[in-house]
């Protein structure tokens, strides 16, 4: 087995550009990190860690021009927590559409139903993450 130092400074990581978004959404994803909503810290507290029965989540993640609330890159499950301005709002309906034409798929939840019902959320992000997982088998 090579073990291979780590990458000095700036190297052994592609800048933002070279990842498929720019630095601008980076920056934005940083700051959202920082402000997240009430039900996004709860959700994030059950997903971080691998807490989730030991699946790796990402929050406020640029995907392209978009970012995620939520991630598991590996089965492309999107989680969002959402308030009432996302109501039948154009704009998400233009960003799942783009995203779903990437692969992923896209899990909407109420941030009143993650405060209150936050067992059926994990169950549901889940079962979403492992039927992904095995499609891909």
């Amino acid at each position: 087995m090579t073990i291979k130092p780590s990458p000095f400074k700036g190297e052994g990581r592609p800048k933002a550009g070279e990842r498929g978004y720019s630095e601008e959404t980076l920056k934005q994803a940083k700051s959202l990190r920082r402000s997240m909503t009430e039900a996004e810290k709860a959700l994030w507290y059950n997903l971080r860690a691998k807490r989730l029965s030991g699946y790796k989540f990402r929050r406020q993640q640029p995907i392209g021009p978009y970012i995620v609330d939520f991630v598991h890159a590996e089965s492309k499950v999107i989680v969002e927590a959402d308030g009432s301005q996302h109501l039948e709002n154009d704009h998400d309906m233009r960003r799942d559409k783009w995203l779903k034409s990437k692969g992923y798929s896209v899990l909407r939840f109420w941030n009143s139903e993650i405060l209150t019902e936050m067992e059926n959320v994990k169950l549901a992000i889940l079962e979403a993450v492992e039927t992904s997982l095995s499609k891909s088998d």
